[in-house]
């Protein structure tokens, strides 16, 4: 019996709750990879719980200049005493692929998971995007394709370096959506189940995500429950701010939780908020993972007119769009999601969900590894 080849993964994060990453090595165990999980530890990270192999490099630095240095000296280290014990390397974001394609003996495949020099930490500061746009340019020229999460930063990637980019978008594997009986999800974390339920999601909700602006709206938004799940700014922000007496006890701060009991908090809210606003490119260009969660949890939504979101609930009829993430906007796009019954949704929810799931874009990350592998050859066989 032929041995498993084996790859590694390598992510910035800790690994916990990148569905993504999991799904991708999901993907390539079925297709015949073992794949091996590089991360790091972080402030509170809990144990790694997945299914495959990992590791976590541990840094001193966690952010700035002095992080991506040091991540990137921890990788090229870590490459150098483990490379020959593998046979690929999957790199996960432009500050994980560097090491691997410098390394340059093992086939390097390549997923960006934004567009990462239209960031928002990098929007303002010319001279951090000039360096990482030098990274860029030097580690795209030897790559043969790569992959990313939507068409519209396929096409700027394709106008930029002229390279073959397939697309893989953020989208859940088809499963049955979760049974919910009188909202106990909520009553486990303590939220009241009286008032309908605005949930927003987000690993990280930072600047501009639009956790802030619905904190705004809350106020008067007579009648309505606001839950966010994650962690970040905003959201630290918020949940210091939730005993204030202008949100009248209806404002909830849940830390991150794992895909699975976040698909059943889903499935038990009313409408579900994206609401990315404008100032960056790369959250212009996006296409987050949080709107195929609500899809697939049968959740109407009120997203922000970012055009591949706006696109998709505007073309399939999954809830509201508006221009700007102001109050009074969120407040009647809000208002106007909740006035039609839950299940007046469904319908449209569920055929959308038969046509966006993992395994549509599936096929395009075996075809990526394919290439890079021929390509690894066909160099290797040059000299």
């Amino acid at each position: 019996m032929t041995s498993r080849r084996r790859v590694a993964v390598w992510v910035s994060n800790d690994l916990n709750f990148d569905q993504r990453v999991a799904k991708t090595c999901q993907t390539l165990q079925e297709a015949g990879w073992e794949p091996h999980l590089v991360g790091r530890n972080m402030s509170g990270s809990e144990p790694y719980s997945g299914p495959f192999s990992a590791e976590r490099l541990t840094l001193r630095s966690h952010s700035g200049v002095r992080f991506y240095a040091e991540i990137q000296g921890a990788f090229w280290q870590w490459i150098r005493s483990n490379g020959r014990a593998f046979d690929a390397i999957w790199c996960n974001d432009l500050d994980t692929l560097a090491p691997a394609v410098a390394w340059g003996k093992l086939p390097v495949m390549y997923d960006s998971h934004e567009y990462f020099t239209e960031a928002a930490g990098l929007t303002g500061h010319p001279f951090k995007k000039a360096l990482w746009g030098i990274l860029e340019r030097w580690a795209f020229a030897k790559l043969p394709c790569m992959i990313t999460v939507n068409e519209s930063i396929a096409e700027a990637y394709r106008s930029t370096y002229g390279m073959d980019v397939r697309v893989v978008r953020n989208m859940p594997r088809r499963q049955p959506r979760p049974m919910v009986e009188g909202r106990q999800a909520f009553l486990e974390h303590s939220v009241p189940v009286d008032l309908p339920i605005a949930l927003m999601q987000g690993a990280y909700m930072d600047r501009d995500r639009g956790t802030a602006e619905a904190v705004a709206a809350l106020p008067d938004m007579k009648g309505v429950r606001l839950v966010l799940v994650g962690a970040g700014v905003e959201w630290e922000e918020a949940r210091n701010a939730m005993d204030h007496p202008r949100f009248e006890g209806r404002l909830h701060c849940i830390p991150k939780l794992p895909f699975e009991r976040l698909r059943v908090l889903t499935a038990s809210a009313d409408v579900g908020l994206s609401l990315d606003k404008s100032g960056h490119g790369n959250y212009e260009m996006s296409l987050p993972n949080k709107l195929f969660d609500f899809m697939h949890a049968g959740l109407p939504m009120v997203v922000t007119a970012r055009k591949e979101v706006a696109a998709i609930v505007r073309a399939h009829g999954l809830g509201e769009v508006v221009e700007d993430a102001s109050p009074s906007a969120l407040i009647e796009a809000v208002k106007s999601v909740l006035a039609t019954d839950k299940s007046s949704w469904s319908e449209a929810l569920r055929k959308a969900s038969d046509q966006f799931h993992w395994g549509v874009d599936e096929p395009q990350i075996l075809a990526t590894v394919d290439t890079c592998l021929k390509a690894h050859l066909a160099k290797s066989q040059n000299g």
